[in-house]
């Protein structure tokens, strides 16, 4: 299990992350990633380095507008990597279409030169039911 400073500061990275997507900030995101980073959602598995991040954060077609995070929970297995697991209830425009979404994702972070940084995220759709 993390450390309460450790899991603090990683949730307070996480929110940080998600609220430069609703602010269309996408150079606070990119400063809190690592220079290359994984993702796997339900559009499949990609790598990206920080120009790409910024091309897909800026892509028009996609928007989050709000999110609302729970059941946040960090493991950290060694000192410099810290995995983050959570639930995200957001409200997403797709294609300008608006939809509601619960999610549960995951986050690898790593800390290179004393600042964390996302290695890894993965997002899949919740259960119904919320389990």
């Amino acid at each position: 299990m993390a450390t309460s400073s450790i899991a603090s500061e990683i949730e307070e990275l996480e929110r940080r992350f998600w609220q430069s997507m609703v602010d269309d900030t996408p150079e606070v995101a990119t400063d809190l990633l690592a220079e290359r980073a994984l993702m796997v959602g339900g559009h499949g598995a990609m790598s990206f380095d920080k120009a790409g991040y910024t091309r897909m954060a800026n892509d028009p077609k996609h928007r989050l507008h709000a999110f609302a995070m729970s059941e946040f929970e960090v493991l950290s297995p060694a000192d410099d990597v810290a995995i983050a697991s959570y639930r995200v209830q957001q409200t997403v425009e797709v294609d300008g279409e608006r939809n509601e979404l619960a999610v549960v994702d995951s986050s690898t972070w790593v800390r290179i030169d004393d600042a964390w940084r996302c290695a890894a995220h993965t997002e899949s759709l919740a259960p119904p039911g919320g389990a």
